[in-house]
């Protein structure tokens, strides 16, 4: 599974950030960032969460 972050839909909430550390992190202007695209199977189902739960509806799933 790969995850992205849409830029220009992200508002900084860290709802993500607060789910899948792992996956999600903040930036330095405090906006969702993916260090790593691919998704660890183990945190499959966290990714999944916080992008059901992203109030901008910012995450995709692949």
């Amino acid at each position: 599974m790969r995850v992205a972050v849409d830029e220009d839909r992200c508002r900084g909430h860290g709802v993500c950030c607060a789910i899948c550390p792992g996956v999600f992190v903040l930036s330095d202007d405090g906006y969702a960032e993916v260090p790593e695209p691919e998704v660890p199977s183990a945190l499959e189902h966290a990714a999944r969460e916080a992008a059901d739960s992203c109030p901008e509806r910012a995450i995709t799933l692949s």
